[in-house]
């Protein structure tokens, strides 16, 4: 089933200035096809590096195969001949020309400063990751524009409570092929093969790394810690490696985007901030599969439902954030006092906070680090929002909302 790409029109508008576009993003999210639907519409070659005939002609004459590209080509895989973005620069000075060259990645090249350093000022990048809800529904949201509005409930409509089909949400996640197999056993199954494709491929690609199997578990142990303080000694703990090995680990999990970091808030005249970062896996239908529970299990777990829904929400809003019209900014906030909010969003001077909970009632304590952001921050402080598993959108406060999660859906 084909689903609309709302970061389309964002891809169409870099190729009319960028000479070179980057679309990254995890394996099997979509970036192939929507790199060939605007392709096959705008005259573009396409060529996979996932072929080894073209990745090895690439590799032994980068000179040689840029120079004999077509004007206007996709490849696919860019990650797999890292020895051509140098060609690639070149063949860019020579002939500045917007739109050359679509890239796709499975691995963030951005983090291999040598590979992005090359490319400075000459490439746009675009990150895509699994489909969001509202793009398997067909509706494009305008949630992140109501809410940097604080225009919640001029337009509330009436929603559904989401009940037991909350965690089948949760556990589809948002890969199309695993979206469109018929089972969530299917499903399962699906994920589980390309997390261990994933980290016998591309990581190999990346790294010569000698524990290889530790890395399955490495990831199923961050699956049980999404939504919660970074804590690489409790990684470390099940496994015979040092802490840097383990980082090192994380962090190759993280260039293939399957895990992300998201960074405290930091305000330079609050002392007392917790300053650990949270982990968020890329996607809760592999987070469920890894830890081997089903939507079943997840509803009747109510403490995991909240660490994964936290995770699916946070996931939501930064897929709507890649076609927001304006740049926002991500973290979390959490306070020597224990207080925190989820996820705090930034637009410029203005700032939302993001809070979740799993249930369907809404009470005045759910708002206290809400309460606190909002006091800390004063005229910055555009609106907090808790999500609920209600079915009407109720003010709490100035400038405070309790939110159904099917607003994202």
């Amino acid at each position: 089933m084909h689903y609309p790409r709302f970061s389309e029109n964002q891809l169409l508008e870099a190729l009319e200035d960028s000479p070179v576009v980057l679309l990254h993003g995890p394996r099997q999210c979509g970036k192939t096809t929507l790199a060939q639907a605007v392709g096959a519409a705008t005259g573009y070659h396409y060529i996979s590096f996932d072929d080894d005939n073209q990745s090895q002609a690439a590799q032994s004459d980068p000179v040689g195969f840029v120079q004999s590209l077509p004007e206007k080509v996709i490849l696919d895989e860019i990650q797999r001949v890292p020895s051509l973005f140098t060609s690639l620069k070149a063949a860019v000075d020579q002939h500045r020309q917007p739109g050359r060259f679509i890239l796709t990645g499975s691995a963030n090249v951005l983090l291999l400063p040598a590979l992005a350093d090359s490319l400075a000022g000459r490439m746009e990048v675009i990150r895509l990751r699994p489909l969001a809800c509202c793009e398997i529904t067909g509706q494009k949201p305008d949630l992140l524009q109501r809410i940097f509005q604080a225009n919640l409930i001029s337009n509330p409509g009436q929603q559904t409570r989401l009940g037991e089909t909350l965690p089948e949400r949760i556990c589809q996640g948002g890969y199309p092929s695993a979206i469109s197999r018929r089972t969530e056993k299917r499903r399962t199954n699906w994920y589980r093969d390309y997390s261990q494709a994933l980290i016998q491929r591309d990581i190999q690609d990346l790294a010569n790394i000698r524990n290889l199997g530790s890395l399955p578990k490495l990831l199923s142990l961050s699956a049980g810690q999404t939504a919660r303080l970074f804590n690489a000694s409790e990684l470390a703990a099940p496994f015979s490696l040092s802490r840097p090995t383990i980082r090192e680990y994380l962090t190759l999990l993280e260039q293939i985007f399957l895990i992300e970091q998201l960074e405290p808030w930091h305000n330079n005249r609050l002392k007392r901030l917790v300053k650990t970062p949270k982990l968020h896996l890329v996607d809760t239908g592999l987070a469920c599969a890894l830890l081997r529970i089903s939507s079943q299990d997840l509803w009747q777990d109510k403490a995991l439902l909240g660490q994964m829904l936290e995770t699916f929400i946070y996931q939501e809003l930064r897929k709507q954030a890649d076609w927001h019209a304006q740049e926002l900014h991500f973290s979390h906030y959490r306070d020597k006092d224990k207080l925190e909010v989820d996820i705090i969003i930034e637009q410029g001077r203005q700032l939302a906070g993001i809070e979740i909970k799993a249930a369907a009632t809404v009470t005045q304590s759910d708002f206290k680090g809400l309460k606190r952001l909002r006091d800390i921050t004063g005229d910055r402080f555009a609106a907090g929002v808790l999500f609920y598993d209600g079915d009407t959108i109720l003010p709490f406060g100035e400038k405070l909302f309790a939110v159904p999660v099917s607003e994202l859906t």
